[in-house]
């Protein structure tokens, strides 16, 4: 019945609700999504992850792994209002599908697991959801769980992010005594039937006490946000009803107060009123903050308020492709309307764009609207050139949403095609794959030769791995990647080569002084032409340049690449009628490999700078295993019940790291890193690396 409803209303933007449900993993937020769906009417059965009937989690990959690995959105019609919920994964692998969610959200509904509490994931996540200036809440779920405390709960939020983060209902009763909730706005017991329909009752005697404390800090807490509601509080001691509701809606889009509400995603109980919460007191897109769009070209910033009225304007955040439907675009409206056979203007691209039907989405359903009003979200199809991350508008607007920035991927593995001949195929297939998710890198290195996948983790490896066998009929061969060592020296040494030749007629005659020096690491080639006199004429200078470049191609230590390096040829000689560009460029090459010999030549190897996110109990473990690695360690911040180590490692000892630390932290451990510089490999293990690299060389 509701299905059809939302298949032909249309919704104003004041309607909308755009909230992103997130949390670690396993804290039940897409069993809350489905929970919502179903006493919104969506659904008329209530879906689940363990037995992969989650309307959220609707993918062969997902109902296999039990877990969300796509940004999915549930559309449920709820009083009057129409609430878009962006189910984004806790799988840490997954991280780019959170970052797109919460780029088109306008709220954050934080997920806690009511027996487990902050995680580090939920450290993570809540990292992006600041940096994304977002209002947020939390919904603490599995209040029924054994030895779950209310009171625990709360002093654990209120001591990681502040008295912001205020109760707004309370449980009634404790983990498995756990009976329903106590609404603090209303002052009103609610329990839930099976089919999560609520029932008002007064508060129990035994917590009226407890509920009127919690009630009174609430009162405080939304007064102490608004000066004028402070100076009645002051006066009166209290406020109105009115003046707590309204004052309250404020403070949540002025990210002053962080609400807190309880329930039970599997027993469907408090879901209804979290409905109730999210369409009264969450912003639609017209009163959330304004949208930060670049003009394309430039670095300048044009703030948009989202309103119906304003001119036409899309961002398609999201790209999926299915098999005999093509590419589907997921889309934010910005401003204005967007219609069916509307002709719009791709400003990344500069190019024409008309759209197609559009459908409202919900699941893997869709169902065809007449319109989407500004800040709603809706799909469309086969959309002409146009790509995830890119803005349409009108001509001349020139409006773009600004790239989304995806953290650094910390696991590299080498991939090559198990079927000779298939390496286009593999390429094509990794680059659409890639139009789909940019949150992995593939690099194809020819100097290494070498195509290497750099992921989140483990997980989205085998992932991407899949769907390359699923979608593409690509079979692929893993391999620990060649890693892009460096040579360069840290002697001094003057040398001369002449190369000289004659086999009859014109022969061959180059002759060259070269001066081989250190640069400042990082410092690159620099050459310098410091010949007088004329005794190397100045047309054959560039080619003495080039013979050098060619030769710091292949470093004498390993055939890995020189740099760092200065060289001046000073002198030399020619001769009228032998000498060439050749001769001089083969001279010089010999002189620098010769040359390089003598200046003490070092291995160079790339280091990453880490940042280890874990629960405090493995702080030694991490620490230790560093060490083992030839890490060393900068300094350590501690975050709530965690600890942050931020470090430095050689990224020969990072291979599988992302795998290795959460197998030392039982999952709870997750790193991100950053390549910071290249720096000598130690002297008692740089022939042990020289023979592996030329083993890997020869393969």
């Amino acid at each position: 019945m509701l299905e059809e409803e939302i298949s032909v209303k249309v919704y104003d933007t004041d309607q909308i609700r755009n909230v992103a449900l997130i949390g670690q993993r396993g804290c039940g937020k897409t069993s809350l999504a489905d929970a919502m769906a179903f006493s919104s009417g969506v659904s008329n059965r209530l879906g689940k992850v363990d037995d992969g009937t989650s309307l959220s989690d609707f993918t062969e990959d997902e109902i296999s792994r039990k877990t969300s690995i796509g940004l999915s959105i549930l559309t449920c019609p709820w009083k009057n209002t129409k609430l878009n919920l962006l189910d984004l994964p806790g799988h840490p692998d997954f991280i780019g599908e959170l970052i797109v969610g919460l780029n088109v959200a306008e709220t954050a509904v934080i997920v806690i697991s009511g027996n487990a509490g902050i995680e580090v994931g939920t450290e993570i996540q809540y990292k992006y959801v600041e940096k994304f200036n977002l209002p947020r809440m939390f919904f603490v779920n599995k209040v029924e769980k054994e030895h779950v405390k209310a009171a625990d709960v709360i002093a654990q939020l209120q001591g990681r992010f502040g008295l912001k983060a205020a109760p707004i209902q309370l449980p009634m009763g404790e983990g498995t005594e756990y009976k329903g909730i106590v609404d603090l706005l209303r002052m009103k017991g609610v329990t839930f039937d099976d089919k999560g329909k609520p029932t008002e009752s007064d508060i129990p005697a035994d917590m009226k006490d407890k509920a009127e404390d919690a009630r009174q800090k609430l009162i405080e807490a939304v007064a102490e946000t608004d000066d004028a509601l402070l100076e009645k509080f002051f006066d009166k001691g209290e406020l109105t009803s009115d003046e707590l509701l309204s004052g309250l809606k404020k403070a949540i889009i002025d990210q002053a107060i962080f609400p807190i509400l309880f329930g039970s995603a599997d027993m469907n109980s408090g879901v209804y009123n979290l409905l109730n919460f999210v369409a009264d007191y969450l912003p639609s897109p017209d009163k959330a903050q304004t949208q930060n769009l670049l003009k394309e070209g430039t670095e300048k910033v044009v703030s948009i308020d989202i309103k119906d009225d304003a001119r036409p304007l899309a961002y398609v955040f999201k790209s999926l492709a299915e098999a005999h439907i093509g590419e589907i675009s997921l889309f934010k409206v910005l401003g204005g309307k967007i219609i069916p056979g509307l002709d719009l203007y791709n400003a990344n691209q500069r190019s024409n764009e008309r759209i197609g039907q559009i459908y409202s989405v919900s699941g893997k359903e869709r169902k065809e609207i007449d319109l989407a009003n500004a800040g709603d979200i809706a799909a469309t199809v086969k959309l002409k050139s146009t790509k995830m991350g890119e803005t349409l508008g009108n001509k001349g607007d020139d409006l773009v949403v600004p790239a989304v920035e995806y953290p650094e991927p910390v696991m590299d593995t080498g991939i090559r095609p198990k079927a000779k001949g298939d390496e286009e195929k593999l390429s094509t297939a990794l680059h659409k794959l890639n139009d789909e998710d940019p949150s992995f890198k593939i690099i194809i290195d020819p100097a290494l030769r070498q195509t290497v996948l750099f992921t989140q983790g483990s997980t989205q490896t085998e992932i991407i791995n899949a769907k390359l066998k699923a979608k593409f009929g690509v079979e692929i061969e893993q391999f620990k990647p060649r890693i892009a060592y460096r040579e360069t020296i840290k002697g001094k040494t003057e040398i001369q080569h002449r190369y000289k030749k004659q086999s009859g007629g014109r022969g061959q005659y180059g002759d060259v002084h070269l001066r081989i020096e250190p640069n400042p690491r990082g410092g690159g080639f620099t050459f310098l032409d410091e010949i007088s006199g004329g005794v190397i004429p100045g047309k054959y200078i560039p080619s003495v340049e080039k013979g050098v470049v060619e030769a710091m191609q292949e470093g004498g230590l390993s055939k890995s690449p020189v740099v760092d390096v200065k060289v001046a040829v000073f002198y030399g000689s020619y001769h009228a009628v032998d000498s060439s560009d050749m001769a001089f460029k083969i001279a010089a090459s010999m002189a620098f490999r010769e040359g390089f010999m003598q200046c003490k030549p070092v291995l160079l190897e790339p280091i990453y700078n880490v940042e280890i996110l874990i629960p405090d109990e493995f702080t030694g473990d991490i620490m230790g295993d560093l060490s083992s690695r030839r890490g060393k360690i900068a300094g350590m911040d501690p975050e709530g019940r965690y600890q942050k180590i931020r470090g430095s490692v050689p990224l020969a000892e990072l291979y599988n790291y992302s795998v290795d630390l959460r197998s030392m932290t039982s999952g709870q451990g997750f790193y991100t890193r950053e390549f910071s510089h290249y720096e000598e490999v130690p002297r008692e293990i740089t022939e042990k690396v020289i023979d592996e690299i030329k083993k890997s060389k020869e393969e």
